[in-house]
Parts: C-alpha cells; sequence; structure tokens
C-alpha cells in the first residue's frame, strides 16, 4: 500500500500550471493539461515533487518505482 497523501500524483494535483522535469522531457512549465498528456504518452505518472514552489514541479516518473526506491533508502538509512 502506498502513501499517496505525501505525493500528489495525476489528477489529484491541483496547479494550473506546472514545472515539468523527468527522464526524456523538455524542462519546461507547462498547462498541467499538457503535462497529464505528456506523461500518459511516455507511459509514466506525474508526481509533484515541489508543490510549494512557484508553479509547483512535477516529474514525469513511474511513482510505484519512485516509492519503492525511497523505501529502500530509508530501511538502509535506519540500518546505519
Amino acid at each position: 500500500m502506498f502513501k499517496t497523501d505525501k505525493h500528489r500524483i495525476n489528477d489529484k494535483i491541483r496547479a494550473q500550471e506546472v514545472r515539468l522535469v523527468g527522464e526524456n522531457v523538455k524542462v519546461d512549465i507547462y498547462p498541467l493539461a499538457k503535462a497529464l498528456e505528456i506523461a500518459n504518452e511516455l507511459g509514466v505518472d506525474l508526481v509533484e515533487i515541489s508543490p510549494n514552489a512557484t508553479p509547483p514541479v512535477c516529474k514525469a516518473m513511474d511513482y510505484k518505482k519512485f516509492v519503492y526506491e525511497q523505501k529502500k533508502r530509508e530501511k538502509a538509512i535506519k540500518a546505519k
């Protein structure tokens, strides 16, 4: 089970415009609909990684893989 309250993804993002970053993506400011379209074409999720920025920063990435990598990092930190 994922903590979906940590990050807004896809349709949960509320901003009108977002700064889009990620692999195979031209970093720029896009309207939300266009950013979602780009992420959809790439077959990945649009994840809001910096909601307090102006405009919010969103990354086109596989969200499940992102959460998995984060948990792995947290576990490694706890082990140390």
